[in-house]
């Protein structure tokens, strides 16, 4: 497979490197499922000077991203986090120090998955809230996109409620199959099933907002919180 000459390639030359201190490798060839399209997703982690000999590398057959120890270190930003979820460590000359870092990234703290639970259930309300007065109105083909764009906030936060990362949506059925979560939320989170049922699923995120100690962000909302409820229930319980 031309992934792993162009893997193997690199491993040498970042090991011929002193200023590699690791290589990370990301995407499907470390998670799966790989297709005939999989590129290799590489980390190279370097110390400052070796910047200069490690550039950022978009080909089809690799896709290297270049980060200092300190870079790789910082959680700041939480997008790219999900990157490292299930990330293979090929080069560590830290001792163990760059596959610390790699699940750091990769996996929240209790206090970064409070916060973040508190802000997605908000967000996610937001955008109920505005699909149901859609419906309310009259204004069907808008409500129904009010609803599709709360469902990046719905797989954020319920998530979050489990102390975990969104997956990207291309690992969503990973991530259900290889990290369950608890009871039914397998099946409801399940892509082929997810799009069209957020709203549906407003009362068991709402339970489970409740059960973790985000009730305030709901009652928060006041009587708006009925009105999701209401168009929740028309449109069918499905459970967690």
């Amino acid at each position: 497979m031309e992934g792993n000459g162009v893997l193997d390639r690199l491993l040498a030359e970042a090991e011929g490197d002193p200023g590699v201190r690791g290589v990370v490798l990301t995407g499907s060839q470390a998670r799966g499922p790989v297709t005939a399209h999989s590129d290799c997703d590489v980390t190279v982690v370097v110390t400052g000077p070796a910047l200069d000999r490690w550039r950022r590398v978009r080909s089809s057959g690799l896709d290297q991203a270049v980060v200092t120890v300190e870079g790789l270190a910082d959680t700041s930003v939480q997008w790219p986090r999900y990157g490292y979820r299930g990330a293979r460590v090929l080069l560590d000359r830290l001792d163990g120090g760059i596959a610390d870092l790699v699940e750091r990234q990769a996996t929240p703290t209790a206090a970064e998955a409070r916060s973040w639970s508190r802000d997605f259930l908000d967000a996610y309300v937001n955008q109920l809230y505005r699909a149901v007065k859609s419906r309310r109105d009259g204004a069907t083909a808008a409500g129904r996109l009010d609803e599709l764009e709360s469902v990046p906030w719905l797989l954020s936060a319920v998530f979050a409620l489990h102390g975990r990362l969104r997956p990207y949506n291309k690992y969503l059925a990973w991530e259900l199959a290889t990290h369950p979560l608890p009871g039914r939320w397998n099946a409801a989170l399940r892509p082929d099933r997810l799009p069209g049922r957020a709203l549906s699923l407003f009362p068991a995120v709402a339970d489970l907002a409740r059960a973790h100690g985000h009730g305030h962000v709901l009652d928060g909302w006041g009587a708006d919180i009925a009105l999701i409820l209401r168009h929740a229930r028309r449109t069918g319980v499905t459970g967690r």
